[in-house]
């Protein structure tokens, strides 16, 4: 029996039909083309069954097959080791190409190079291409070549190459989609696949107030939160045109977008940070580690408003205010001293929008320990940041319904965890 000469398109971080470059791509190509999802074993078995990221993912993905059901054809789904299903798709199909986006963190490069060397052991020309940032790997450096370690510098470059652009590319596929291979594959259930439906929701991405993002970005009572971070995790959204329109809309927004990829950069050039100090001489510090604290500040007991009701808010929804994320993430490093990488792993848990390049560099920047980091000796207060950006308490007593009337005391006084934070640390720094 004939084998179907195709090409695939594999879908991962990408999960829109509409301007996505490597499936532009793929459809160019000379044989129909397959779309595929694998659920990678290799990651699925370390979650959680109700995880409620997997439910995105099929949920964005069952929107994918059902547009392309209207016009004959499906999304072939998969799970498994990818190797695994590489193998079996081989033996199903003739396989000429390979399309997929890139991809830039340590699990999926050493991922996508074993994948790439077993296509091309089987004669199978594989293609990558850029498509969920703007600018990639080591093309904003410096003069030197050596990728940027400062933010500010690193920012400025990205927009003066932006300017050079002079726009993108229209990544349109619509007019191609004819050339998709005409076939309807089962779609399995979330439960097929092994997990179960989760109470906790991605929201739908909102951009309403974004005009007015630099004024309102600061307030967790306001609620002007735009919720687009999951959307950019997966791809649900075109980067280049949220780009094009933070742009003209809001330059604060746009600042924001260009530190997602200055973690991305920082995370493919110097990958040791997924585990360790970006700054080495830090690796001295004793930390305390202490692991009744620990579950006090997971749980949102510590007696500290704002990180109490920050914690509660992620645990019970999946998501968590930046201003908060900064003081919450401050008050594990420096009032309790438990190392970054604890509570990094937490919000690995916890998080929608978890993106690992992202999480670790902010970690380390409220640890102190990372590339353009907050100071060792910066410790926020965090009864002053509840007072200037929730005076009234609507966003702590949104979370804390008990705070009016038997809330815990806090667990460590301020001055004192101050003072031993900035000591430790001063005696940990490695000369």
């Amino acid at each position: 029996m004939n084998k179907p000469a195709v090409s695939f398109f594999w879908f991962r971080r990408d999960l829109r039909l509409e301007d996505n470059v490597g499936l532009f791509y793929a459809l160019e190509s000379n044989y129909p083309v397959i779309p595929l999802f694998i659920f990678d074993e290799d990651i699925l078995d370390s979650l959680d069954k109700d995880d409620s990221r997997v439910g995105f993912i099929h949920e964005s993905i069952s929107k994918i097959n059902a547009d392309l059901k209207n016009i004959g054809c499906s999304l072939l789904v998969k799970k498994g080791g990818t190797k695994a299903v590489w193998q079996n798709l081989l033996e199903e199909y003739d396989i000429q190409e390979v399309f997929y986006n890139k991809d830039y963190e340590p699990y999926a490069i050493q991922r996508d190079n074993a994948i790439s060397n077993f296509l091309d052991e089987n004669n199978v020309a594989s293609h990558s291409f850029k498509d969920q940032v703007i600018f990639e790997e080591l093309e904003i450096t410096k003069a030197d070549g050596l990728p940027y370690t400062i933010y500010t510098p690193y920012k400025n470059k990205w927009l003066e190459n932006y300017k050079d652009l002079g726009g993108f590319h229209k990544y349109s596929t619509e007019d191609q989609f004819s050339n998709f291979y005409k076939a309807i594959f089962n779609f399995p259930s979330l439960q097929e696949i092994g997990f179960e439906e989760s109470v906790i929701k991605v929201k739908p991405h909102n951009l309403s107030q974004i005009a007015s993002y630099h004024e309102t970005r600061d307030f967790p009572a306001l609620n002007t939160t735009s919720y687009l971070s999951p959307h950019l995790r997966f791809g649900t959204v075109s980067v280049r045109k949220l780009v094009t329109w933070a742009a003209k809309t809001n330059a604060v927004f746009l600042s924001e977008l260009i530190w997602r990829e200055f973690f991305m950069q920082i995370l493919f050039s110097f990958p040791k940070v997924v585990s360790h100090n970006f700054k080495a001489a830090y690796d001295g510090i004793q930390w305390r580690n202490n692991e009744e604290d620990f579950k006090r500040w997971c749980s949102g007991t510590t007696g500290y408003p704002m990180v109490d009701a920050g914690m509660r808010e992620l645990n019970a929804t999946g998501y968590m205010h930046n201003r908060v994320r900064m003081v919450v993430a401050s008050f594990l490093c420096k009032h309790l001293l438990i190392q970054w990488q604890w509570g990094e792993a937490y919000f690995a848990e916890k998080l929608l929008d978890y993106d690992l390049s992202a999480n670790v560099g902010n970690w380390q920047w409220a640890a102190g320990t990372g590339c353009d980091a907050a100071p060792y000796f910066r410790v926020f207060n965090p009864e002053i940041q509840l007072k200037k950006f929730d005076g009234k308490g609507i966003y702590i007593r949104k979370w804390i319904p008990e705070f009016d009337l038997d809330y815990v005391e806090p667990m460590v006084d301020h001055a004192f965890a101050r003072d031993r934070a900035i000591a430790t640390y001063k005696a940990g720094i490695l000369k």
